[in-house]
């Protein structure tokens, strides 16, 4: 596969976004290219940001505060579990948070907590399909591929979190 590619500046550092033909989102990553390819497998990327200006504007946004939610096309690729979870990772609210375990429950799995975790740490287009907001059941800050210092910074950026936290 070929996906056009583009890395900008956010207040997080570089953040580096992969989009298809159709410029649906496949990827994206905190850092240059390299952390995007290594989401990717067999992918051919190309630098072009003509293809990902509309990715660019709205995390820009995102940032600046004048967006809460992303209305991006998105081609990830996954299993059916995969996608399920990462559809309701969408419908978290921007500056909330749910657990693994609320998260299955909401998918009707409620013994699925873990295969939940997993799919979310498999969300190959963070940022966008939000799986910073989910959280361990004691409210802690675990599992984001890009550590817990950038999830804690994206939560207290949504107001997710309050001052003195974590």
């Amino acid at each position: 596969m070929t996906a056009y590619y583009s890395s900008f500046d956010t207040p997080l550092g570089p953040f580096s976004v992969a989009v298809n033909e159709q410029k649906a989102v496949v990827a994206t990553a905190f850092g240059k290219r390299s952390s995007l390819k290594s989401r990717l497998s067999e992918c051919h990327l190309i630098s072009d940001i003509r293809h990902c200006s509309a990715v660019e504007q709205q995390v820009t946004e995102y940032f600046d505060k004048q967006r809460h939610t992303f209305d991006l096309p998105l081609a990830a690729k996954g299993t059916s579990f995969q996608h399920s979870v990462w559809q309701a990772l969408i419908t978290i609210p921007y500056g909330e948070t749910v657990s693994y375990g609320e998260l299955a429950a909401q998918l009707n799995r409620p013994r699925a907590a873990r295969a939940v975790g997993r799919a979310n740490g498999t969300n190959p287009i963070c940022l966008i399909v939000p799986c910073h907001r989910v959280v361990g059941a004691d409210g802690s800050l675990t599992g984001f591929a890009f550590g817990e210092q950038i999830k804690e910074q994206l939560l207290r950026h949504e107001g997710g979190l309050a001052a003195g936290l974590v």
